[in-house]
């Protein structure tokens, strides 16, 4: 049984994510900790597990052996390292820390002490795009120019999304830094390694951080992903478009469509509706997986290192309007 100690309710999938754990018959919640007191306190009395104000002393107390971090972004480092060094597992919600040194601080911990990190990269799951991740491999679109994707909701337009998601501090950013994070993995899992990024982020709703948002990163491999994330946008569905030297593919939550020279088709003008490869498990499903049964680690400490190095250089794209290199 993995026991798993919630590491703060501040993100909005904590309780998501909690719920996931007590769903599996091989986990379990077992703690709860959060720099907000009455907050935590409030959660833990709900999920009838104990509360720890000292965040050391939830780690030391034994009773999880496993963290999942949903704290404010800026607090992962100091939540990770802490983790680790307790020999405590990791699950975190993304991204993994707001630069790529605190990254590279992070990570050493991990390695070093040998525990399980996994972060939660959903849409890698995702039939449609591990369609597009396989003909991307196979050859079937030729060579790769242009990656379009588009995650969108209106969460700050509506008012749904708490008022904290706007403090630049604590979350260091904001549709992009979250939501965009979505396209951004997505891109760097599709066409490999980003060379350069450039950004253009709006401020819709007049708050603090960024609230429609776009990027346009290029790979070594010469072709460009274009980047695109809103919370004012609420009719906008789940968007893929990539095109090759020899086809092109087009996914519209979900639904896609396929379109190439290897292929024929006498129906749609030569659109064709493919099968969908099966699902991967959800993240917190393969983080168990790895940590109780030796399974691989798909979304591990060099995924979530590129997430923060585009997501650190798209900020300061933006902050300086220029394109970034990337080293």
């Amino acid at each position: 049984m993995l026991r798993v100690a919630m590491a703060g309710k501040w993100h909005v999938h904590a309780e998501g994510y909690a719920k996931s754990f007590n769903a599996q018959p091989d986990s379990k919640v077992t703690a709860v900790w959060d720099d907000d007191a009455l907050r935590g306190k409030a959660w833990a009395a709900t999920l009838g597990v104990p509360f720890y104000d000292d965040y050391e002393e939830m780690l030391d107390s034994g009773a999880a052996d496993a963290v999942c971090i949903c704290s404010s972004t800026n607090l992962h480092k100091e939540l990770m390292i802490k983790a680790a060094n307790a020999g405590k597992h990791i699950f975190t919600e993304k991204v993994m820390c707001l630069t790529t040194r605190d990254c590279d601080e992070a990570i050493e911990a991990i390695r070093r002490n040998n525990v399980v990190f996994t972060i939660s990269f959903p849409h890698r799951c995702f039939p449609e795009n591990l369609f597009i991740k396989n003909a991307v491999e196979s050859g079937i679109l030729g060579d790769i120019t242009l990656f379009r994707v588009r995650n969108c909701h209106n969460g700050a337009l509506a008012g749904w999304l708490p008022e904290y998601w706007y403090d630049p501090v604590t979350t260091g950013g904001g549709a992009m830094m979250d939501l965009g994070a979505h396209p951004m993995y997505l891109s760097a899992w599709l066409l490999g390694k980003p060379v350069s990024i450039q950004s253009s982020f709006r401020y819709v709703t007049g708050r603090k951080v960024d609230d429609d948002s776009a990027c346009i990163i290029r790979f070594e491999n010469g072709a460009t992903a274009i980047a695109e994330t809103s919370l004012t946008a609420p009719f906008t569905p789940k968007l893929c478009e990539i095109y090759g030297t020899k086809g092109a593919i087009l996914s519209e939550d979900g639904y896609v469509r396929i379109k190439s020279d290897t292929l024929t088709s006498a129906e749609n003008n030569g659109w064709i509706v493919p099968a969908l490869p099966k699902a991967l498990p959800e993240p917190i499903r393969q983080f168990t997986d790895s940590v109780l049964y030796g399974k691989p680690v798909l979304f591990g400490t060099d995924e979530a290192r590129t997430l923060t190095v585009l997501m650190e250089n798209a900020y300061i794209a933006d902050k300086e309007k220029r394109e970034i290199q990337l080293s």
